[in-house]
């Protein structure tokens, strides 16, 4: 069996998870030349072909993808136990990687992160904004950020942000032109401004609310996008109704730039969680990122 180099086999997991040299180089502070070199070498110790290259894409071959497979339990039992190494020193250090959408990274996050970096100056998080559902497990992130009811049954969560009320919302002269909907059935006479989701690529639902009887309303958008934030300004610009988190939208409210309707429909909204793996090896620096970004009421 030939010696193999764990710096090597760190290096071809990284390029097959990312599927590109120039991303997997930047992840390891290296040059995409010298990376390239090192998989060359890498696959001659091994003698077989781990990756297939083209000036397009970069993708793990079939021995690659059954050694990613094997590698990758090893490589993070690895990294785990090099960063529980910071339980002996005197304050938690090392990375924490959180992949979350961009609005609770904005409100619930990113508000606590100087408090956490005043507490833990060797904790360093790298906080990635998604638009889709991630994989975090298979990115190579330590937690993810969800509501409740879309977090997998095998995940641990902890709450990080209260349950919300949603609301629908349109400028005054949207409805000075379009008298408001009295129920979610009106929707349809209805100029609606539409989520896509990233991943699955369906267009969101609207989901409303009222003494015991629940609808779902499937709208026909004249706008289209996957951020939340570009919806409300779109509402405000006069271009129809907005479905949104009604925090979100409360500034707009106050100062009537924008109209909530159909109040007596809007539902509560599960609360946003803060999830890992059950099977994560729980590190300091970890610890504290998990304990800084609970939910206190």
């Amino acid at each position: 069996m030939p010696q193999i180099d764990l710096s090597g086999l760190a290096a071809f997991a990284e390029v097959a998870r990312l599927k590109s040299f120039t991303r997997a180089a930047a992840q390891l502070h290296v040059s995409p030349s010298a990376l390239s070199h090192a998989i060359r070498r890498l696959e001659e110790k091994l003698g077989v072909k781990l990756v297939s290259r083209t000036t397009r894409s970069v993708a793990a071959t079939e021995a690659g993808c059954r050694l990613l497979d094997s590698l990758d339990p090893a490589l993070a039992n690895i990294a785990a136990g090099i960063e529980q190494l910071g339980a002996y020193r005197e304050r938690p250090a090392g990375r924490v990687r959180i992949s979350a959408p961009r609005i609770p990274a904005t409100t619930l996050i990113a508000p606590k992160l100087a408090a956490l970096r005043r507490d833990y100056p060797d904790i360093l998080v790298e906080l990635s904004v998604e638009g889709g559902l991630t994989d975090i497990v298979a990115a190579g992130f330590d937690a993810g950020v969800r509501t409740g009811e879309l977090i997998a049954r095998d995940m641990i969560s902890m709450r990080i942000g209260p349950d919300e009320r949603m609301a629908v919302v349109a400028a005054p002269a949207y409805l000075a032109d379009h008298p408001a909907p009295a129920s979610p059935d009106a929707l349809s006479t209805h100029r609606c401004i539409g989520y896509r989701y990233i991943t699955s690529g369906d267009i969101h639902r609207w989901p409303f609310e009222r003494d015991g009887r629940a609808v779902s309303v499937a709208i026909d958008p004249v706008f289209l996008t996957n951020d939340a934030e570009l919806m409300i300004d779109a509402a405000v610009d006069g271009l129809g109704l907005s479905y949104a988190i009604r925090s979100q939208v409360e500034d707009h409210l106050a100062s009537g730039r924008l109209v909530a309707v159909l109040e007596d429909w809007c539902p509560m909204r599960a609360g946003t969680f803060l999830y890992y793996p059950s099977r994560r090896q729980t590190t300091a620096a970890f610890a504290a990122v998990v304990d800084a970004l609970s939910y206190r009421p």
